[in-house]
């Protein structure tokens, strides 16, 4: 028995061999060990019997091919019969034995199991797998042509024992694995680019080999011992699916990683570092300025010359450098006719140029900085792709590749189109988005206060923050409203929602409070219409459009906040519907959240709303403010006013500065909702400034309440304001007791306007009219409506209050 390395050098195989003597009239004459083991036959029983008597078949030693005449080796294959007799398939290799003579005087017949090991060796080398073994023992490898990359070492030479290229690592512990554990193993061994073939460790081959592998690897057994004494190995060429694969995982990946914010510019530049440098080695995309506006761009494709805008670019060179780049960001590029941008544009369809291109090549002729770049950097091969959405064109995506890259490939357009087809979908969202962002926050600020109006209770400032996310213009809002008798009303809230509709509502609710306002109702009963007005909203029909891109439902919430604060008693007055509460410093620095008896949200109905009242003393100070500013996805409400209670404790004298520190310390960069901020700092009428008397309900009286008047007015050095005051004294004092109720009070208010308050206990309230030629009254009114700045009415919780404001004498 012989065994044969397959990795040592020779021809042999590694198998168990018997060699059987024959004489050569074709009698056996020797039997050896290893043929006992492969027939069954002992050598007594054999020795002197005809070799044909162990063949099946015909049992002529010419229907194997056997031929023991003359001195010539012969190799052939024979099928010979066990000693139990079953059928044994050999492969037969005769040898003669010469004589001094140089005559044959027997032949010596190598007998193996199996086929013929010539024809397993040309089906090894022959193969179209790349097949490789390798022994355990000694380390070699042998491989075929395939695995040696194409045939170019010859069998046997010293190429023959080098690993295939693909014996990475991860391949080794695989071989390591299947030589100890004696199981097989499949390994996957995508390519790098560029890379080598199986079997050639050499310089990397062109971008035409570029391969991947799927390896099967299984142990090789002795099949005496059963021991591992190799590891046998045949990669399939797996370059198509694995190039597939790749393109559809980097489509997979654009699916995720593009158009992943509602931001023009940020989508562009997603694409362009996606598709570097895994398709091409510089990437450009230019928008047309339109698109950066928001503004819908011309249906279809550009024709002649095309503007364009760089918004975005990447290259694949080391920094964060673009050096490739003839355009900066920012930069406005003419492109002609007969580029291949301008060519793509016109035609809607992605291009393929390159240096062999003349109108690649006039292009870049025509733009001194772009030449530069293309012969600095060896721009050889570009692709141009439109950026169309919606039957619309939005700009171009340029995809270059520069020296030591390949040509781009018609596969490599398909591949830039579908990325740029999916990019311009999140930029032509992002544009729509801009669009209706820009309409809404317009919308908004019209509805919003810019200058809030002059009054004297309270010194205020405010922010206005819209969302810096993708959400949406919000519904937030805060007013200030001059109320009679110095009072002033603080209003803020929260349409739910985002868009264009929650601004219009959110205008529509600011309108009512003010109105509401304007009658001088009390928080509560404030809150009361307002609801009523909500639920009215909600179930106009007219009011929604079901073609409204931007209307999801009827259905309408909001949040309100309404306080009136009076500078005479230094009480302010709250009532909230589902609102956040407001914060109060006082003056010995405490800050603490206002308790508040909570109302449901606008829209319920049929709940009540009820009032809170608290004294301040001068100099405190109000924060009113959206949820936007406390709320976060990381805290909730209660803890976001005691981090307001903690910046307004360290804030700074001037309400502008408080504005901007309490948003530093409560906002992130860019916050997710829109943020409405009001600070009232209040504000005290001292008793110099008032002057308040009680009537008795008698006409007697008008004459004393009218010098009473002239005598503060004298006092505090407003004489010139004595005629007017003391006509509209007797107006009202006189109405008060022909058409009201006891108790009757007069009240005047010096502060920036003077202000004459006379109040009963009747609740109704009187009203202007004309009065016709022979009336003896109805004259009154219109005569104060006329020589002052103002009049009104206010209900209270025991009657009336009419009032009427002046200006004060100049100086």
């Amino acid at each position: 028995m012989a065994n044969f390395d397959q990795g040592n050098g020779h021809s042999g195989w590694s198998a168990e061999v018997a060699t059987v003597t024959l004489s050569l009239d074709g009698v056996i004459t020797g039997w050896s060990e290893g043929a006992r083991r492969l027939l069954g036959h002992r050598a007594p029983e054999v020795v002197g019997r005809a070799a044909t008597d162990l063949l099946l078949g015909d049992g002529a030693p010419e229907a194997t091919g056997l031929s023991l005449t003359g001195s010539q080796e012969w190799r052939g294959t024979a099928a010979l019969r066990h000693r139990d007799g079953h059928r044994v398939e050999a492969t037969l290799h005769a040898q003669p034995s010469l004589g001094g003579d140089g005559t044959a005087r027997s032949f010596v017949v190598a007998l193996s199991p199996g086929p013929d090991p010539t024809m397993v060796q040309w089906a090894f080398e022959q193969s179209s797998l790349a097949l490789s073994t390798h022994a355990t023992a000694s380390g070699a490898w042998r491989r075929n042509a395939v695995a040696r990359g194409g045939g170019e070492h010859a069998p046997g030479s010293g190429g023959e024992r080098r690993a295939p290229a693909f014996a990475e690592e991860g391949f080794l512990r695989c071989v390591r694995r299947v030589a100890d554990e004696g199981s097989p193993l499949r390994y996957e061994c995508p390519a790098p680019e560029p890379t080598c073939a199986p079997g050639d460790t050499a310089a990397p081959l062109t971008s035409a080999h570029h391969r991947a592998w799927v390896i099967e690897l299984w142990p090789v057994r002795d099949p005496g011992t059963g021991e591992v004494v190799g590891v046998g190995t045949a990669a399939f060429d797996n370059s198509d699916q694995h190039t597939a694969r790749q393109r559809l995982a980097l489509l997979q990946e654009a699916g995720a990683r593009v158009g992943t914010t509602l931001n023009v510019t940020r989508t562009a530049q997603e694409l362009a570092d996606l598709a570097v440098p895994r398709l091409a080695d510089f990437v450009s995309v230019d928008l047309l300025d339109s698109v950066l506006r928001g503004d819908e761009p011309v249906p279809g494709p550009v024709d002649a010359a095309v503007v364009l805008r760089r918004v975005a670019h990447q290259s694949a060179g080391e920094g964060e450098d673009v050096p490739e780049a003839a355009i900066d960001l920012g930069g406005v590029d003419t492109y002609p006719p007969f580029s291949p941008p301008a060519r793509c544009l016109a035609d809607g369809k992605p291009v393929l140029s390159g240096a062999d291109d003349p109108d690649f090549a006039a292009w870049i002729a025509g733009h001194e900085t772009r030449t530069a770049r293309v012969v600095e950097f060896g721009i050889h091969s570009v692709m141009a792709t439109p950026l169309r959405a919606r039957g619309i064109t939005l700009g171009v995506a340029v995809f270059s590749r520069v020296t030591g890259s390949p040509p781009f490939q018609p596969d490599d357009l398909i591949l830039a189109e579908e990325l740029a087809g999916r990019a311009a979908v999140g930029v032509d969202n992002a544009r729509r988005y801009t669009r209706e962002r820009t309409n809404a926050l317009t919308l908004q600020r019209s509805l919003l206060p810019r200058d809030l109006p002059r009054q004297a209770a309270v010194e205020v400032a405010y922010r206005y923050l819209p969302a810096g996310t993708g959400a949406g213009v919000g519904g937030d809002w805060f007013d200030v409203v001059p109320l009679s008798g110095t009072r002033v009303g603080l209003v803020v809230g929260d349409v739910v929602g985002h868009g264009i509709h929650a601004s219009a509502t959110m205008g529509r609710l600011r309108t009512a409070v003010r109105t509401l306002a304007d009658v001088d109702l009390p928080p509560d009963e404030l809150l009361t219409h307002l609801d009523d007005l909500v639920m009215h909203l909600a179930t106009d029909k007219e009011d929604t459009d079901p073609d409204e891109p931007y209307v999801v439902s009827g259905e309408i919430g909001a949040t309100c906040l309404y306080a009136v604060y009076d500078p005479v008693s230094r009480v302010c007055t709250f009532a909230s519907a589902g609102h956040v509460p407001p914060v109060v410093l006082l003056p010995d620095g405490t800050a603490r959240v206002v308790e508040l008896t909570p109302g449901p949200l606008l829209g319920v109905g049929g709940l009540p709303f009820e009032c809170t009242e608290l004294e301040l003393p001068e100099g405190s100070l109000l924060a009113f403010c959206t949820d936007g500013l406390v709320e976060a996805r990381d805290r909730d409400v209660g803890a976001g006013l005691e981090r307001l209670c903690g910046a307004l404790a360290g804030s700074v004298s001037s309400l502008e500065a408080t504005c901007d520190a309490v948003l530093k310390a409560l906002l992130p960069t860019s916050p997710s909702d829109d943020v409405a901020l009001l600070l009232a700092r209040t504000r005290a009428l001292h008793a110099d400034q008032v002057a308040a008397w009680s009537l008795p309900s008698d006409p007697a009286v008008v004459a004393d309440a009218r010098a009473q008047a002239t005598r503060q007015l004298t006092a505090w050095g407003l004489e010139e304001a004595a005629f007017v005051t003391e006509l509209v004294v007797s107006e009202l004092v006189t109405n008060a007791i022909r058409y009201g109720a006891v108790p009757i009070g007069l009240r005047l208010i010096r502060d920036r306007t003077l202000i004459c308050e006379v109040s009963d206990a009747s609740n109704t309230a009187p009203h202007l009219r004309r009065a016709r030629t022979y009336d003896e009254g109805g004259r009154g009114l219109h005569m104060v409506a006329q020589l002052t700045q103002g009049w009104g009415t206010r209900q209270g919780p025991q009657g009336k209050t009419i009032w009427a404001e002046q200006s004060l004498p100049a100086g």
